[in-house]
């Protein structure tokens, strides 16, 4: 038989004096709830106060008295006399030893639960005070059992929210439904400690006379998890944009506030540009851009030097180091930090916000220096370990990728730009029946849209806009063979219509030309289509004729203040082998109107309903009582966003009506005589323009010989026109289909040198057919100073 064990001490009234650690485990009460009240209030209410025999019981002294506990076990019971630390006596009441069925009452339960050493248990009552912990719970939360007994378990436990958890163990007792896996993060035990996370489960005992706690240590599951969702985040957020500073503004979002409460990017400013960067070590005098800036609070007092602020990273400092030997650290932050000094601005952000850490990473790749990354942690007991350095060494990397694929392609659009640029037009000089003002507005991507403008003989002018897919070098390059074949197919005089034909041939063989690049060369994946709407402006006939390949029309602004987009047929675009074949469609055009050409991405809402432009270009082009750069400019201050994947490009044309008195037509009888009419024509005209006797040589023998050809080969009627503009051009036309071509005769030949003869007098020759027929043109560079008339 063994001991009997002290349960607790009553007067002579019954009324408890003393309550014991034992019983509070039997009765699941607090010494608060015992001590003053009646025992067998306590332990069995339906017995009544000692010494009455209300027929359940015994009075005292008179044996053993059997009480129940709360689950209804048996508690056999002795009392005895005790002596008081006054010298006064009162009842002892004890617990027999001897009992080996007690293994169904709460007091095996505790038993069990002390002998766990894995798992921490902690026994509280309805008052939520603890009644019963084990060695694993008290090693965890850092107090002895005699400390934690009878002591609020949010005061033992410490949790960061102990209102929180003290709700939470209420709803268990009221309800009685047991809680699983609730996460609570306990403050640390002392000064030195980290802070820890654990799992309680908590199940209530019967008739709601308290909760059983169940306590595991999750901290460091936490904190891997913590690191891997940082780890994914970046992978996941870190890279979708080719812009290196949003790159960097990416990084600090997907680590503030989960991994790091401040996180800073800084850059080699060179990269931002596209340069190469420097390689490791890097030297003092290299300026970083800071890049980016994160912090989970106020923000103002945080950051030392604003977002886009350039200057090199002060030595001897963490910073310096890892930028140095490409090694990240952790660094302590307190008063007595001796590099603190070196940086006095860092040093005031640092002590401002409170950071008590910090971690410092190189971004590099491949023994390159891209930048530095540094993380903060502000919150007491929260530090980097040696797991956290090793996450950091892999974002930083994941980083650094990015950043550099961002700096590749800013280079590669740096060079496409400058190619684009070198390749369009400087603003065309306006001619004598046109003027011009074209408006660009660069994308990040692109490269790939042009413009052109250039004039034509007979005083004509062509302009042309499009754009090619794609971006970078590679549609800069396209763009540029595609301006150079209409240039050279433009030289032919050929209608619109037959141009785009004769230009979406070359277009499908550079496009064969991809087609066949080895299967390693990216390019080869990537189809070459463009898009462009080629117009021909005629003064003297005061029409605009257009065809489009896959482009929107011109806008056509009339002096009289209606603004309307024509009907053109719309062709396939260039480089398709199928489709409708190409259209023109003839605009009339007054003295005075403009003409409005854009790219696809120019964001002006238009009205198909009724053809009528709207819009920030259809407003400005109302009122065209103003120079032609000052409706460009009110175009541009209307946009109200520009960006986007593609350059905004406009072109801007003002007709004029070309001076009659520079323009002379005859009509000629298709007689012998022809020729000699239209050299008397030519020499008076000529004189009167005061062009130079070489010249006016030249001119009449050109005249003579188209029109003698004419006559041999052609059909009336037949037409002869001189217009003097920057340059004389001589047009012969005839209602004939037959194509006249250059020979070379021999020295016996009598004729047969009409053409060859044209071609050395001209700088320049051709043939336009039109419907009526054909016209043979030629231009002579007129001579400029006094007396030209130029």
């Amino acid at each position: 038989m063994t001991a009997a064990t002290l349960l607790m001490v009553v007067d002579g009234a019954g009324v408890v004096l003393r309550w014991s650690p034992r019983a509070r485990e039997i009765w699941l009460r607090s010494d608060s709830e015992a001590v003053g009240r009646t025992a067998l209030s306590l332990v069995a209410p339906d017995l009544g106060t000692p010494g009455e025999d209300s027929g359940h019981g015994r009075s005292p002294g008179s044996g053993p008295l059997v009480i129940h506990d709360v689950d209804g076990s048996p508690v056999d019971l002795r009392i005895r006399v005790v002596p008081l630390s006054d010298g006064a006596v009162a009842w002892g009441v004890f617990e027999e030893g001897d009992d080996a069925t007690r293994l169904d009452t709460p007091t095996a339960v505790f038993d069990i639960l002390h002998a766990n050493t894995h798992e921490a248990f902690i026994v509280v009552d309805p008052a939520l005070r603890v009644l019963s912990v084990n060695e694993a719970a008290c090693a965890l939360v850092g107090v002895t059992a005699e400390k934690a007994l009878d002591r609020p378990v949010a005061e033992v436990c410490r949790p960061a929210r102990p209102e929180e958890f003290e709700d939470v163990l209420r709803r268990v007792l009221t309800d009685g439904t047991p809680l699983s896996d609730y996460p609570v993060q306990l403050e640390p035990v002392d000064a030195s400690s980290r802070e820890r996370f654990a799992d309680i489960s908590a199940f209530p005992l019967r008739n709601a006379r308290g909760v059983v706690l169940s306590l595991t240590d999750v901290t460091e599951s936490v904190r891997n998890n913590r690191r891997a969702q940082a780890l994914g985040s970046v992978r996941e957020r870190v890279g979708r944009s080719l812009d290196v500073v949003t790159t960097c503004q990416e990084l600090v979002e997907a680590l503030v506030p989960g991994f790091a409460d401040i996180a800073v990017v800084e850059v080699v400013d060179a990269v931002v540009r596209g340069e190469d960067p420097p390689l490791s070590p890097l030297g003092r005098d290299i300026p970083l851009r800071r890049a980016a800036f994160r912090v989970d609070g106020p923000s103002h007092r945080a950051q030392a030097h604003p977002v886009g602020d350039v200057r090199a990273v002060p030595a001897p400092t963490p910073y310096s180091q890892v930028l140095s030997d490409l090694r990240p650290r952790t660094v302590t932050l307190d008063e007595n930090t001796p590099w603190l000094d070196t940086d006095p601005e860092r040093a005031r952000a640092i002590r401002a916000s409170g950071a008590r850490v910090l971690l410092t990473a190189p971004l590099a790749l491949r023994g390159a220096v891209l930048g530095l990354l540094s993380l903060y942690r502000v919150r007491p007991h929260d530090s980097f370990d040696e797991n956290d350095l090793a996450v950091t060494g892999e974002l930083a990397a994941h980083t650094a990728l990015s950043i550099d694929n961002a700096r590749r392609y800013t280079r590669e659009h740096t060079i496409a730009a400058a190619l684009q640029h070198h390749l369009l037009p400087p603003e065309p000089p306006s001619q004598t029946a046109m003027e011009f003002a074209p408006l660009h507005v660069p994308a990040d991507a692109g490269a790939g849209t042009w413009y052109d403008a250039f004039g034509l003989p007979g005083a004509r002018t062509a302009l042309v806009i499009g754009e090619v897919g794609g971006s970078g070098i590679d549609a800069a390059t396209a763009m540029g063979q595609i301006r150079t074949v209409i240039h050279t197919l433009a030289a032919l005089d050929l209608d619109p219509d037959e141009l785009l034909a004769r230009l979406n041939d070359a277009v499908v063989r550079l496009a064969h030309e991809r087609e066949a690049l080895p299967a390693s060369d990216p390019l080869r994946g990537q189809p070459l289509r463009a898009g462009c709407v080629y117009v021909v402006h005629d003064p003297l006939e005061e029409t605009c004729v257009m065809a489009s390949a896959g482009h929107p029309a011109p806008l056509v602004a009339h002096p009289g203040g209606l603004v309307h987009i024509p009907q053109i047929p719309t062709g396939p675009l260039l480089g398709s082998r199928d489709g409708p074949p190409f259209a023109t469609a003839s605009v009339p055009v007054r003295d005075g109107s403009v003409l409005a050409l854009r790219t696809t991405s120019f964001p002006v809402p238009d009205s198909p309903a009724d053809d009528r432009a709207t819009g920030p270009l259809g407003v400005a082009l109302t009122r065209l009582d103003r120079p032609l750069a000052d409706i460009r400019d009110d175009v541009l201050y209307r946009l109200r966003d520009t960006t986007g994947h593609h350059d905004v490009l406009l072109l801007l044309a003002r007709t004029r009506a070309f001076p009659p008195d520079r323009v002379a037509t005859w009509d000629l009888d298709f007689v012998p005589t022809a020729a000699s009419t239209a050299r008397h024509h030519a020499q008076e005209r000529l004189g009167e323009w005061r062009v130079d006797e070489e010249t006016a040589f030249a001119t009449e023998l050109i005249v003579s010989e188209l029109v003698t050809n004419a006559l041999r080969y052609g059909e009336p009627p037949i037409r002869l026109r001189l217009i003097k503009d920057a340059t004389l051009t001589c047009e012969v036309s005839d209602a004939g289909g037959a194509a006249p071509r250059l020979r070379h005769a021999r020295t016996a030949d009598e004729g047969g040198r009409g053409l060859f003869i044209c071609a050395q007098m001209s700088h320049n020759w051709g043939i336009r057919y039109s419907a009526p027929g054909k016209t043979i043109w030629t231009e002579q560079t007129l001579a400029r100073g006094p007396g030209s008339g130029v």
